[in-house]
Protein backbone atom coordinates (compact mmCIF):
# COMPACT_ATOMS: atom_id res chain seq x y z
CA UNK A 1 0.00 0.00 0.00
CA UNK A 2 2.00 3.61 -1.54
CA UNK A 3 1.11 6.02 1.51
CA UNK A 4 -0.22 9.11 0.02
CA UNK A 5 -1.21 12.45 1.52
CA UNK A 6 -4.33 12.23 -0.51
CA UNK A 7 -5.39 9.86 2.02
CA UNK A 8 -6.34 12.91 4.57
CA UNK A 9 -9.35 14.87 4.89
CA UNK A 10 -8.63 18.25 5.38
CA UNK A 11 -10.03 20.70 7.82
CA UNK A 12 -12.22 22.73 4.95
CA UNK A 13 -14.21 19.31 4.73
CA UNK A 14 -17.20 19.68 6.83
CA UNK A 15 -17.58 16.36 7.74
CA UNK A 16 -14.90 16.70 9.83
CA UNK A 17 -17.10 18.03 12.37
CA UNK A 18 -19.83 15.82 12.27
CA UNK A 19 -20.00 13.50 15.35
CA UNK A 20 -18.95 9.91 14.03
CA UNK A 21 -21.02 6.34 14.70
CA UNK A 22 -20.05 3.96 16.79
CA UNK A 23 -17.75 1.09 15.05
CA UNK A 24 -19.18 -2.38 15.14
CA UNK A 25 -18.40 -6.24 15.04
CA UNK A 26 -17.50 -7.86 12.93
CA UNK A 27 -15.56 -5.12 11.40
CA UNK A 28 -16.71 -4.56 7.37
CA UNK A 29 -13.89 -5.10 4.59
CA UNK A 30 -14.51 -1.81 3.79
CA UNK A 31 -13.74 -0.24 7.52
CA UNK A 32 -10.82 -2.63 7.55
CA UNK A 33 -9.73 -1.26 4.88
CA UNK A 34 -9.72 2.65 5.81
CA UNK A 35 -7.92 1.27 9.13
CA UNK A 36 -5.32 0.10 7.42
CA UNK A 37 -4.74 3.21 5.90
CA UNK A 38 -4.86 5.12 9.25
CA UNK A 39 -2.14 2.63 10.28
CA UNK A 40 -0.18 2.42 6.87
CA UNK A 41 -0.23 6.46 7.16
CA UNK A 42 0.78 6.58 11.05
CA UNK A 43 3.58 3.99 10.97
CA UNK A 44 5.01 5.46 7.44
CA UNK A 45 5.19 9.03 9.34
CA UNK A 46 7.41 6.30 12.42
CA UNK A 47 9.51 4.86 9.70
CA UNK A 48 12.50 7.45 10.07
CA UNK A 49 13.70 6.18 6.79
CA UNK A 50 10.66 6.69 4.37
CA UNK A 51 10.91 7.91 1.36
CA UNK A 52 7.31 8.66 1.51
CA UNK A 53 6.60 12.40 1.05
CA UNK A 54 4.15 12.77 3.46
CA UNK A 55 3.01 15.29 6.55
CA UNK A 56 4.31 13.58 9.25
CA UNK A 57 2.37 12.66 12.39
CA UNK A 58 2.05 10.18 15.23
CA UNK A 59 -1.47 10.16 15.72
CA UNK A 60 -4.97 10.30 13.63
CA UNK A 61 -8.83 9.53 13.92
CA UNK A 62 -11.01 7.10 11.14
CA UNK A 63 -12.81 10.81 10.14
CA UNK A 64 -9.32 11.71 8.97
CA UNK A 65 -9.33 8.99 6.12
CA UNK A 66 -13.17 9.28 5.48
CA UNK A 67 -14.35 6.66 7.75
CA UNK A 68 -17.34 8.22 9.74
CA UNK A 69 -16.46 5.29 12.98
CA UNK A 70 -15.14 5.87 16.20
CA UNK A 71 -11.09 4.67 15.46
CA UNK A 72 -8.34 6.35 16.60
CA UNK A 73 -4.76 5.03 15.96
CA UNK A 74 -1.83 6.53 18.20
CA UNK A 75 2.13 5.36 17.26
CA UNK A 76 5.34 7.45 18.70
CA UNK A 77 8.33 7.02 21.04
CA UNK A 78 8.54 8.64 24.30
CA UNK A 79 11.84 8.35 26.52
CA UNK A 80 12.80 5.62 24.38
CA UNK A 81 9.78 3.74 24.94
CA UNK A 82 7.11 3.08 21.55
CA UNK A 83 3.38 3.77 22.09
CA UNK A 84 1.15 2.18 19.80
CA UNK A 85 -2.81 1.89 20.36
CA UNK A 86 -5.47 1.12 18.01
CA UNK A 87 -8.16 1.99 20.16
CA UNK A 88 -12.24 1.61 19.07
CA UNK A 89 -15.02 3.59 20.91
CA UNK A 90 -12.64 5.22 22.98
CA UNK A 91 -14.64 7.45 26.00
CA UNK A 92 -12.66 9.25 28.09
CA UNK A 93 -14.12 8.35 31.31
CA UNK A 94 -12.36 10.21 33.83
CA UNK A 95 -10.09 13.27 33.81
CA UNK A 96 -7.89 15.54 36.69
CA UNK A 97 -8.55 18.44 37.62
CA UNK A 98 -5.11 19.89 36.45
CA UNK A 99 -4.04 21.21 33.38
CA UNK A 100 -1.60 20.72 30.63
CA UNK A 101 -0.51 22.19 27.68
CA UNK A 102 2.31 21.59 24.33
CA UNK A 103 4.48 25.15 24.78
CA UNK A 104 4.43 25.29 21.13
CA UNK A 105 0.65 24.44 20.54
CA UNK A 106 -0.57 21.41 18.50
CA UNK A 107 -0.93 20.39 14.64
CA UNK A 108 -3.24 18.28 12.76
CA UNK A 109 -3.02 16.09 9.59
CA UNK A 110 -6.29 17.80 8.76
CA UNK A 111 -4.77 21.54 9.26
CA UNK A 112 -2.74 23.22 7.03
CA UNK A 113 -3.59 26.51 7.79
CA UNK A 114 -1.80 28.17 10.99
CA UNK A 115 -3.54 28.25 14.29
CA UNK A 116 -1.05 29.62 16.45
CA UNK A 117 -1.71 29.18 20.52
CA UNK A 118 -1.97 27.17 23.27
CA UNK A 119 -4.47 24.01 23.97
CA UNK A 120 -5.90 23.75 26.95
CA UNK A 121 -5.65 19.78 28.06
CA UNK A 122 -6.60 17.88 30.95
CA UNK A 123 -2.57 16.25 32.66
CA UNK A 124 -4.37 12.87 33.28
CA UNK A 125 -7.25 10.86 31.97
CA UNK A 126 -8.92 7.66 31.78
CA UNK A 127 -10.03 6.08 28.65
CA UNK A 128 -12.14 2.93 28.41
CA UNK A 129 -11.60 1.39 24.47
CA UNK A 130 -10.99 -1.72 22.53
CA UNK A 131 -8.09 -2.55 21.73
CA UNK A 132 -8.54 -3.37 18.59
CA UNK A 133 -4.61 -4.47 18.45
CA UNK A 134 -5.16 -7.36 21.38
CA UNK A 135 -7.90 -9.30 19.96
CA UNK A 136 -10.61 -6.46 20.61
CA UNK A 137 -10.74 -6.90 24.45
CA UNK A 138 -11.66 -4.26 26.44
CA UNK A 139 -9.02 -1.90 27.92
CA UNK A 140 -8.61 0.85 30.25
CA UNK A 141 -5.91 3.52 29.38
CA UNK A 142 -4.62 5.94 32.40
CA UNK A 143 -2.74 8.29 30.49
CA UNK A 144 -0.62 11.18 31.44
CA UNK A 145 1.84 13.74 29.31
CA UNK A 146 1.72 13.40 25.61
CA UNK A 147 -0.11 10.44 25.57
CA UNK A 148 -3.10 12.07 27.66
CA UNK A 149 -2.58 15.15 25.27
CA UNK A 150 -3.00 12.80 22.25
CA UNK A 151 -5.81 10.89 22.94
CA UNK A 152 -7.58 13.94 23.97
CA UNK A 153 -7.11 15.54 20.66
CA UNK A 154 -7.98 12.32 18.89
CA UNK A 155 -11.23 11.67 20.48
CA UNK A 156 -11.91 15.60 20.21
CA UNK A 157 -12.02 14.29 16.40
CA UNK A 158 -14.47 12.10 17.14
CA UNK A 159 -16.92 14.54 17.95
CA UNK A 160 -16.07 17.18 15.14
CA UNK A 161 -13.86 19.20 17.20
CA UNK A 162 -10.47 20.34 16.20
CA UNK A 163 -7.93 21.56 18.30
CA UNK A 164 -7.85 25.13 17.39
CA UNK A 165 -11.41 25.03 18.77
CA UNK A 166 -10.00 24.95 22.28
CA UNK A 167 -7.31 27.92 21.40
CA UNK A 168 -7.99 30.91 23.75
CA UNK A 169 -9.43 33.31 20.89
CA UNK A 170 -8.84 36.88 23.46
CA UNK A 171 -5.36 35.51 24.72
CA UNK A 172 -4.22 32.49 22.22
CA UNK A 173 -0.97 32.15 24.47
CA UNK A 174 -2.77 31.79 27.64
CA UNK A 175 -1.34 29.96 30.14
CA UNK A 176 -2.22 29.34 33.93
CA UNK A 177 0.78 29.19 36.02
CA UNK A 178 -0.16 25.92 37.82
CA UNK A 179 -0.69 24.27 33.79
CA UNK A 180 1.74 21.23 33.32
CA UNK A 181 3.92 22.13 30.34
CA UNK A 182 4.53 18.49 28.01
CA UNK A 183 7.28 18.57 26.23
CA UNK A 184 7.21 16.67 22.75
Amino acid sequence: MKVTEKWIVKDTDPSLRNKVNELTFPISKHDQSLIDKMIAYIDESFDENSKAKIRRGIAIAAEQVGLDKSVIYIHFNVDDKEVKYLLGNPKIISTSLTNSYLPLGEGCLSVDDEHPGIVKRKSRIVVKAIDLLDNNKDVTIEAAGMLAICLQHEIDHLSGILYYDRINKSDPWKVEEDWEKIER
